[in-house]
């Protein structure tokens, strides 16, 4: 009989430190191309993940650069994040800078928290 061994949980609530928004976008008003902020969805806590160095040359040759990884905790019926909606990170680094969804999935580790994927709008 293998030992037990207690494996801790790759997320846990404390990791949860930059705040974010949910929003969705609408196209504008008028003859002007572009969209503009429609309503926010969504606000709570995430930990954001860039890219990482050992994966850099990757992410390079695939255009991937400007994505990132976020964990949300799961506000279930709340809200369900889709490829149509957009993120804004609160923190330095990040201001000024809008992401679009590209995949959302429950985390298979935890089943308390979401794994979404994003991309940086031009």
């Amino acid at each position: 009989m293998q030992p037990f061994k207690y494996k801790p949980p790759r997320v846990k609530t404390g990791d949860l430190r930059t705040f974010i928004t949910f929003y969705e976008y609408a196209p504008n008003n008028g003859p002007e191309p572009g969209e503009s902020e429609k309503k926010i969805l969504y606000e709570g806590w995430s930990k954001v993940v860039n890219v990482w160095l050992k994966d850099l040359e990757i992410a390079k040759s695939n255009g991937t650069l400007s994505d990132i990884t976020i964990t949300i905790r799961d506000p279930h019926a709340d809200y369900i994040p889709t490829n149509k909606h957009y993120l804004s990170i609160d923190a330095p680094e990040y201001r000024d800078k809008r992401y679009n969804i590209k995949h959302a999935q429950p985390d298979l580790q935890n089943k308390e928290f979401i794994t979404i994927v994003a991309r940086l709008t031009e």
